[in-house]
């Protein structure tokens, strides 16, 4: 991956932003997003922000080599405080990180939010505690997707603050438009972790502690939520 080319998972999170857009991508790493979006012509100005120092510096090396310091603002911040008024950001990127932490981060700066950008979000696990948050505060789900790469699933949720939306627990787990669409990459993904958590509740069983009791509880429940899902697929 470098200016050029981008990962198969920024790829498709960059399928979802819309051309000409005003982007922010926090916790932007090298700024390989935008600085390839930029360099395709499909930006019109993009933040890149980092709260680490080296990731920072990286972001700052690159934009500067690809001689788009005009059109990239880099910026050392926690979170959305990466980004201005004056910005006029349309599109938000968190790519990388779990759905807890890109859910903290959103509710830890809301007042950042205009009320109208997309957000397009690619979380390392915890879907489910994101999708939640995205539920709560009035944004409507447009699009998901599941893919692998290098032996890991990921999962790409674009939302937009034009809700109410409702989402059923279950959907909330697997992801509404994801059950909906039922991909081969999504069918996979939960053949493999109804294995893992079988293997899990197997192990539980040998404990008598209450945590061991409650985490058994909740394994039960999504292990009936898989097997019906995958069931759904043989039938």
């Amino acid at each position: 991956m470098n200016e050029q080319t981008l990962s198969l998972r920024l790829e498709r999170v960059a399928a979802h932003i819309p051309g000409g857009s005003r982007l922010a991508d926090i916790g932007s790493d090298h700024a390989y997003l935008p600085v390839a979006l930029m360099r395709r012509g499909q930006l019109a100005a993009a933040v890149a922000g980092d709260v680490a120092l080296t990731p920072f510096h990286a972001a700052r090396r690159n934009v500067r080599e690809n001689g788009l310091e005009g059109s990239i603002s880099v910026r050392l911040a926690s979170g959305l405080q990466a980004i201005e008024a004056d910005d006029a950001i349309d599109v938000i990127t968190l790519c990388g990180m779990g759905g807890e932490t890109i859910r903290d981060i959103l509710e830890a700066d809301q007042a950042r939010l205009g009320g109208h950008e997309r957000l397009v979000l690619q979380p390392n696990g915890g879907g489910q505690p994101l999708r939640s948050w995205l539920m709560e505060h009035g944004y409507r789900i447009v699009a998901e997707e599941v893919l692998r790469e290098n032996r890991f699933d990921y999962e790409i949720i674009v939302a937009l603050p034009d809700g109410p939306a409702s989402y059923s627990a279950e959907e909330l787990y697997f992801g509404p438009l994801l059950m909906r669409e039922r991909s081969k990459a999504f069918l996979a993904k939960w053949r493999r972790l109804l294995h893992l958590k079988e293997k899990t509740l197997a192990g539980l069983g040998q404990a008598r502690q209450a945590v061991a009791e409650e985490k058994s509880r909740a394994l039960v429940q999504q292990i009936t939520w898989i097997r019906d899902l995958l069931a759904l697929d043989r039938g």
